[in-house]
């Protein structure tokens, strides 16, 4: 499912707030009639969207796959949608069997943003060096402890991470509704076989320090290695911040 993250507390139900995970859920059983329990591959933060999010749920009803697709995308608010929906074994879980997961993170550096993108990027209105920017994110591929971009309140019963790919790239123009918005744009994607809470939002903060000139690239693997957050960057609002693919 895809969705614009701009008005919830996030995936996972909790009582601060009303959820994707509260709203599909109910929409679920509103077609079922029976009670479900719904699993995703990844439990976004408040404010985070999705192009490609996964979630599972056992249900007693005979009625189709396409059938319950249709069903919801009647039933669900116009900023959530159903892309594709199929039978699986029942075993099946989303975030165990998730492979790796890509996230990307959008940074405007224009001074005065688009109307049109105030909701899913982060503008930071000054020149930022994108040399420095990769040199510093090169220091982060691989398997490392990423305490140090772990965010409070992480669950995570290892900090251990993979990161199989981080690339940076600028862009003068972001396609949108068959126009072209022009600016200054950087896009931060990350491959990983898995993310520790805000690390994503961690690592964008703390290149941008980086980026800025606060920091140096050496200072990164410093910061990395110390496994301490309080000498990572600060986070990076959630807006920017787009759950992309689930690869199983």
């Amino acid at each position: 499912m895809e969705y614009d993250g701009t008005h919830y507390q996030g995936w996972q139900t909790q009582r601060s707030g009303l959820t994707i995970q509260d709203i599909l859920s109910k929409a679920i059983s509103g077609i079922t009639g029976e009670p479900i329990k719904l699993n995703s591959a990844s439990r976004t933060d408040a404010g985070v969207h999705a192009l490609g999010q996964v979630a599972v749920f056992s249900t007693g009803s005979i009625l189709p796959a396409d059938t319950i697709k249709r069903a919801l995308n009647a039933l669900l608010p116009k900023d959530m949608r159903i892309l594709s929906a199929e039978e699986l074994e029942y075993e099946f879980h989303p975030r165990y069997r998730a492979v790796k997961k890509s996230y990307f993170y959008l940074i405007d550096e224009t001074q005065k943003q688009s109307v049109f993108l105030h909701r899913y990027a982060w503008r930071v209105p000054v020149s930022l060096d994108l040399d420095r920017m990769r040199e510093a994110s090169e220091m982060l591929y691989g398997e490392h402890d990423f305490s140090a971009f772990r965010g409070t309140g992480c669950g995570a019963k290892t900090t251990v991470r993979t990161v199989h790919s981080i690339t940076l790239d600028r862009y003068d123009c972001l396609d949108f509704m068959t126009a072209k918005i022009q600016g200054n744009f950087i896009k931060i994607r990350l491959e990983a076989n898995a993310f520790l809470r805000h690390m994503v939002r961690n690592i964008a903060g703390t290149l941008i320090e980086v980026g800025k000139g606060r920091t140096s690239p050496e200072t990164v693997r410093n910061i990395l290695m110390s496994c301490d957050r309080t000498l990572a960057g600060p986070t990076a609002p959630a807006k920017g911040l787009f759950l992309e693919k689930v690869y199983f």
